[in-house]
């Protein structure tokens, strides 16, 4: 590597996990970065989250795979429920098998340990510098590199941004300006201690219930002494995007025709989170010149397929190779990178899309919904997956 490259510097903009992730990425590359993050701390809220193989292989290429995996919880199972009779629709073998196809396993991990195992990776590297509680309000760039101006007129300059700041973007919108998709559906999420949690649903896997426009998510944490909850319905008012404190009655009257036992699992929070979720229609271009974004920031997505988290690893670990690949050409780097990752992002986008509307089916949809996987094989969820599950450092270069 010349000196010249060593020399560049990159923003990035937003600590949580695709920003973390970004910020490692691109020292891997002997790049120097200044992470802004708007909050007072480095850190993560919510609860649980699933990672598939390919996070997994993200995590690797990333260093973080090992503390990840320490962390994580190996599930055996992947388990969807109807709620209203409470049959058992499919269930998928994630075991043995699943993870020589895939090269990883399927695991739950809570959104804090993730975020730690690769803040432990980018906290004491010295090509690494932090700042919190700065809120971007302008950003510029010109032939040499980008200018960034806070709410308190500091000014911060380099030769890139990397906006992976969230849903509410401050970067895509200097870039697009249009403003994301509330989708109408609501998510309450909610930890619950092992004891308080029913016995027979003490299961090693994430048993989905779906219901008519509506469906409940549970799965274990942190060894199995928690366990994840996450029940999502269709609104009946009108959403704005956020994340406020829940409540029970809103919960419970959203789930009154469903079997009593998934139904039992609602009283059991203490207290629940509520989030107005939105995602973004895809679009051609991510950035321009000097600027790119990465994760919810390029393509929130909803959390039907589980991958929002797992699509931000596999952004930052590309935009890394693509840096590698253009010979430190930055421009060239962040258009080759939107080459190859817009298109996939938006198929995932889509597909989460779609597989909420199985979820969520109702009357005839939902008989049919149910017939979908009858006798398909293991190794036929493993083909239909392979898309999606089969991404590795080897092959995330291909478009």
């Amino acid at each position: 590597m010349t000196a010249q490259h060593k020399k560049q510097s990159i923003i990035v903009v937003g600590g949580g996990i695709g920003g973390l992730a970004a910020a490692q990425a691109l020292t891997q590359q002997g790049i120097t970065v200044l992470l802004l993050e708007q909050a007072d701390h480095i850190g993560e809220i919510g609860a649980g989250i699933q990672l598939g193989p390919n996070a997994y292989a993200a995590l690797d290429a990333l260093g973080a795979g090992e503390a990840a995996r320490s962390r994580s919880v190996f599930t055996d199972h992947l388990i969807m429920m109807d709620a209203v009779d409470a049959h058992e629709v499919a269930r998928i073998d994630v075991g043995e098998a699943f993870r020589k196809r895939f090269g990883n396993p399927y695991g739950v991990i809570h959104r804090v340990d993730i975020h730690l195992s690769i803040l432990e990776q980018v906290q004491n590297n010295p090509l690494i510098q932090f700042k919190t509680s700065v809120c971007i309000k302008n950003l510029e760039q010109d032939a040499d590199g980008v200018t960034l101006i806070d709410s308190n007129g500091n000014i911060y300059r380099a030769d890139a941004v990397i906006g992976c700041d969230g849903v509410r973007s401050v970067v895509r919108d200097a870039l697009h300006g249009e403003a994301p998709r509330v989708t109408g559906h609501v998510v309450y999420r909610a930890v619950i201690e092992e004891k308080d949690m029913p016995e027979d649903l003490r299961v090693n896997a994430p048993m989905l219930w779906a219901g008519p426009r509506c469906h409940l998510v549970h799965y274990p944490l942190r060894g199995g002494k928690q366990y994840n909850l996450v029940v999502t319905f269709h609104s009946k008012d009108k959403e704005e995007w956020g994340v406020t404190e829940g409540s029970k009655e809103e919960v419970l009257s959203y789930f009154e025709g469903i079997h009593p036992r998934p139904r039992q699992m609602l009283d059991r929070p203490t207290s629940w989170r509520r989030w107005a979720t939105a995602d973004r229609d895809p679009v051609e271009k991510w950035g321009e010149g000097r600027i790119t974004i990465l994760g919810d920031a390029a393509h929130a997505m909803t959390q039907y397929l589980a991958q929002g988290a797992c699509s931000a690893l596999e952004d930052a670990v590309v935009l890394g190779q693509a840096i590698k690949q253009c010979n430190f050409d930055l421009q060239a780097a962040f258009r080759l990178y939107e080459t190859i990752r817009i298109p996939r992002t938006a198929r995932i986008l889509w597909s989460a899309r779609e597989m909420g509307r199985l979820y969520h089916a109702k009357g005839i949809e939902r008989q049919v919904r149910n017939q979908l996987w009858d006798g398909r094989t293991q190794e036929q969820f493993y083909d239909a997956m392979q898309w999606l599950y089969g991404w590795s450092l080897e092959n995330c270069m291909k478009h």
